[in-house]
């Protein structure tokens, strides 16, 4: 198959993120953005963690059609079973289970042996299983597990009836040709893991989960679980957008592998998540922060103003933003300069551009950024007798 599946969990490992907790309502809102997004599976909570989780889960389980409903459940009996309750009315219900597997959480979180972790594995997918037909099971920690044990449960998960296997860097641990060798093993000491799809879970603690998602993807991993915004757990999870966006600029790389993901819901998604969290997105943050496709370096306006290619690799319409911005800054240039001036109705020929671009960057000097406005005082002041004082920060509007 062609396709990567998008397993958004925004709703769950993202919400549990230090300030992104949301209410029934704004989940409910948000997992429609996700179905207008085209998402595959959407991860709507952990039910057993409170009452609210649990309404909000069951209601997005109700109400929204399309995508795969799931949530999250340890591997114990009353976790799964009220996972079930909350899903159960779903279009396409999953049951996405999970326990660590590296010695440092057997050892000193979950106080179990390798066997016994295993077996409580085996047991809560069996469980699962009698629920539902499609049951995801998470080796938690995977990445610092050792490999040949790794190896041995997800053979035995399998074969319990696991249908997603989904090998989870939850501290944000592995480097992505690391995470490669890791996956390769799995097609070849799992002798079963033709019966499951590959999944990955990669947290961004070191600033790579987007690439450890990328070379999952090249190592056969046909599901990414992502979040948008990149929000999650400490440093936050695979951005959706940033993954979904890098498959579909490099197709020539991953050998024509893509998502069905209605990209141009990208910023929408950015969006309302923001408006419902009240957190902001990083202004460079790739794909949808508010330099994405902003230029204030003279060369980059120049290039893009000539042809939009030279500095941008895709269109800003492709994610559901308008047209890439200019940013009139002191690097700005001539070329730039022109072109927002005539946007202000300034036909070159009535002032000379050299002065004009001299007043310019006598102003862009004394602030960020250069404004409408302030292009409009710069042209009056052209306009005016040589005596009166050149514009500067008195009347520049600094906004």
């Amino acid at each position: 198959m062609d396709k990567i599946l998008i397993f958004d969990t925004t709703l769950r490992d993202g919400e549990q993120a230090p300030g992104f907790s949301m209410g029934t309502d704004q989940k409910l809102e948000f997992a429609r953005q996700l179905e207008r997004l085209n998402v595959d599976v959407i991860e709507a909570g952990f039910p057993a963690a409170s009452p609210e989780d649990f309404a909000a889960v069951q209601q997005i389980a109700r109400e929204v059609r399309g995508p795969v409903i799931t949530g999250l459940a340890r591997c114990v009996p009353e976790d799964i079973d009220r996972l079930w309750e909350a899903i159960k009315g779903a279009e396409s219900p999953r049951i996405h289970t999970f326990i660590s597997t590296s010695d440092i959480h057997l050892e000193h979180q979950f106080r179990l042996t390798r066997e016994q972790a295993k077996e409580r594995a085996v047991a809560m997918v069996r469980r699962a299983k009698s629920y539902c037909s499609d049951v995801e099971f998470s080796p938690m920690d995977a990445t610092r597990t050792e490999w040949s044990y790794l190896y041995e449960v997800l053979e035995a998960v399998i074969d319990a009836g696991a249908t997603t296997i989904n090998i989870a860097d939850t501290c944000g641990y592995i480097i992505p040709e690391e995470f490669g060798e890791l996956l390769q093993g799995i097609w070849t000491r799992v002798p079963n893991a033709d019966r499951a799809t590959l999944s990955v879970h990669c947290h961004n603690d070191l600033g790579m989960a987007t690439a450890n998602a990328l070379a999952a993807v090249r190592a056969g991993a046909r599901q990414i679980e992502v979040c948008v915004n990149g929000i999650g757990e400490r440093a936050g999870n695979s951005s959706l957008e940033e993954v979904v966006m890098a498959l579909n600029v490099r197709k020539d790389y991953f050998g024509g592998y893509g998502t069905t993901i209605n990209t141009r819901e990208l910023a929408q998604a950015s969006d309302l998540l923001t408006l419902f969290t009240g957190e902001a997105v990083q202004a460079n943050k790739p794909i949808v922060g508010r330099n994405a496709f902003a230029h204030e370096s003279g060369i980059h306006q120049d290039g893009v103003l000539k042809f939009k290619s030279t500095y941008e690799i895709m269109k800003p319409e492709e994610v559901g933003r308008g047209e890439s911005r200019l940013v009139m800054g002191k690097h700005s240039g001539r070329h730039a300069l022109r072109v927002e001036l005539a946007k202000l109705g300034y036909e070159l020929g009535t002032y000379d551009l050299g002065v004009a671009f001299a007043h310019f960057k006598d102003v862009a000097d004394f602030q960020k950024e250069v404004f409408a406005d302030d292009l409009h005082a710069i042209m009056r002041d052209l306009a005016e007798p040589a005596s009166t004082p050149v514009a500067g920060p008195t009347h520049a509007h600094t906004h």
